[in-house]
């Protein structure tokens, strides 16, 4: 069914949509949103923001400075003043760099961090000298979207073979690998090898981190582990720092206070406003789960200013959940057949038919959907109504496919399985609403190619799909069962074992790593920031994926992270 496409008005699209009654707005029962638009609200959500922004600008929460503020700004104000004298010997900042981004404190330097790498890439990346500079240059060139070719000579193997600092920095430098670099392939497989024989007779400390990178390079986890991680191998190593190192962890440490306490107001918001929506009662046997879906939100934008993004982009995860859950473990197959047309057309009169449960998850969709639009439109003039409209249509259309197929015992193949897997994953609705909360770039062209599910999108969303396949179809509380990568790979390839098909898995979700490697590499039609996020949603699939012997994924390891 073709879906609606007249043009809506900028005021019709926020008023009741049901039949026999006069246009009314929406009246929210949700925090900081369409009802949050009174002046008394707008007051208080201004204030809000500039609490938040005081993360990446201190002077704005505090005007009565204690020592501790003055020794943050001063700190800050150190590190600049090093990366800035450099600037002619961009070089020297190289490792200062890696120590501010392994932290997670690059926001206050930005400008800084930039300047020198911009720098570095228009000297052009030299491969003679010491593997770890090397290695580490083309990687922090790369992770900020500049394109350097790797090296195609080689010829390491024998020189560096017991260099860990020199192998463990390239080993990290090839996950940003893409399609067609054969040399980081080589250097990837060879790294990965040789530092696992290295691990026996080595220190403790070096025998620890030499595991960690091999089982999260930084490349592929989340920022949280890997600022943990870096903080903890300096405190094993126990050597004497130069006092810049100082500086930087002493910021980090007052940074961390900050966003655990931004964290738990953003968590007591989420809990509150979950609560308050009231859907659970509804669908019992639904993923309860707000911890998790926020988290998810945390993850991919982690700008500390984007509290409110973060808030509206928890609304949209959470019908995910609990819509693939009505596909999966409620319905009957006429019911999700109306469903989805309900939602295709967004026809309130065709909901009639359906059971409590279904009508009151789609009103509570029709209001998140409304509320999102209404903020946009105030903030940015423009009205994303039938864009977001479109994607949850796209997204009910691919699980009611799953849902015939289960229902007929129809086994895809793989690539019939995928092609629609990547849509039902929910990971492009998540990322076009993540792109439009952001507002950067919302012109009719940038929204018209982020709707055609480009590359950077449907690589990440490749990710979670195998990801999610490599685990049990029996997830967490459910009682339904879906087909997965692996159960299609048996059937179509008669005789092949379920190990060979697992790493037929693991070979394509590195192959979809190297082409988001590629999309996020310049020129890139979307921003540093989108493309970061698409980045992020993808690193944050092996955590949310990490399941215990029990299938769940424990609260108190996702709050471990915070």
């Amino acid at each position: 069914m073709a879906l609606i496409a007249t043009k809506i008005s900028s005021r019709s699209c926020f008023v009741s949509a049901y039949p026999n009654n006069s246009p009314t707005f929406l009246i929210s029962k949700f925090p900081n949103t369409v009802d949050s638009l009174s002046p008394a609200n707008t007051a208080k959500r201004s204030i809000l923001r500039n609490v938040h922004a005081s993360v990446s600008n201190p002077s704005k929460q505090f005007h009565n400075k204690t020592s501790l503020e003055y020794s943050h700004e001063l700190n800050i104000k150190k590190i600049k003043n090093i990366l800035s004298a450099n600037v002619d010997v961009p070089s020297e900042n190289l490792e200062m760099i890696d120590v501010i981004q392994s932290l997670g404190i690059d926001l206050h330097f930005r400008q800084e961090i930039e300047q020198t790498l911009h720098m570095i890439y228009k000297e052009g990346l030299q491969f003679n000298g010491d593997l770890h500079e090397v290695a580490l240059r083309f990687r922090l060139l790369r992770q900020e979207g500049h394109y350097v070719q790797e090296n195609k000579k080689g010829g390491f193997k024998d020189v560096v073979k017991n260099d860990v600092k020199g192998l463990i920095e390239l080993f990290e430098a090839s996950e940003l690998r893409v399609e067609g670099e054969e040399t980081l392939d080589g250097a990837r497989e060879f790294t990965y090898s040789r530092l696992n024989e290295l691990c026996s007779g080595r220190e403790s400390h070096q025998k620890q981190e030499i595991m960690k990178s091999l089982a999260q390079p930084r490349h592929k986890t989340v920022r949280g582990l890997t600022s943990k991680r870096f903080t903890s191998m300096i405190k094993i190593a126990g050597q004497e720092d130069p006092e810049w190192l100082q500086s930087l962890l002493r910021v980090a440490e007052i940074d961390s206070i900050r966003l655990k306490s931004l964290t738990q107001g953003e968590m007591s918001q989420t809990f509150k406003w979950w609560t308050e929506l009231g859907l659970e009662k509804y669908v019992e046997k639904a993923r309860s789960q707000p911890l998790k879906w926020h988290t998810w939100s945390m993850k991919i934008l982690q700008d500390p200013t984007l509290t409110e993004q973060r808030l509206d982009l928890t609304k949209p995860i959470s019908l995910v959940y609990v819509i693939d859950d009505i596909f999966d473990v409620y319905g009957e197959l006429e019911e999700l057949t109306i469903f989805t047309r309900v939602v295709e057309r967004w026809d309130h009169k065709g909901l009639k038919t359906l059971p409590k449960y279904m009508r009151v998850c789609f009103e509570a969709l029709d209001m998140i959907t409304t509320e999102i639009s209404m903020n946009i439109y105030k903030s940015h003039g423009w009205n994303p109504t039938y864009v977001l409209r479109k994607s949850w249509a796209s997204l009910c259309k691919a699980f009611l496919v799953e849902a015939k197929w289960f229902n007929s015992g129809y086994l895809p193949n793989t690539e019939e399985y995928m092609k629609n897997g990547v849509v039902s994953s929910g990971v492009h609705l998540v990322m076009l609403h993540a792109y439009i909360l952001l507002g950067e770039e919302l012109t009719k062209e940038k929204v018209e190619l982020i709707e055609s599910n480009p590359g950077i999108v449907s690589s990440a969303a490749t990710i979670l799909r195998l990801w999610d396949d490599l685990g049990s179809a029996k997830d967490e509380n459910q009682d339904g069962t879906d087909g997965s990568y692996v159960e299609c790979y048996l059937n179509e390839y008669k005789g092949s074992t379920v190990d060979e098909a697992r790493t037929h898995v693991a070979q394509k979700i590195s192959r979809a790593w190297k082409r988001l490697n590629r999309e996020c590499l310049n020129p890139c039609p979307f921003s540093r920031s989108f493309s970061k996020a698409c980045l992020n949603i993808a690193r944050t699939v092996p955590l949310m994926y990490s399941y215990d012997d029990d299938q769940r994924l424990p609260d108190e390891y996702l709050k471990s992270l915070m």
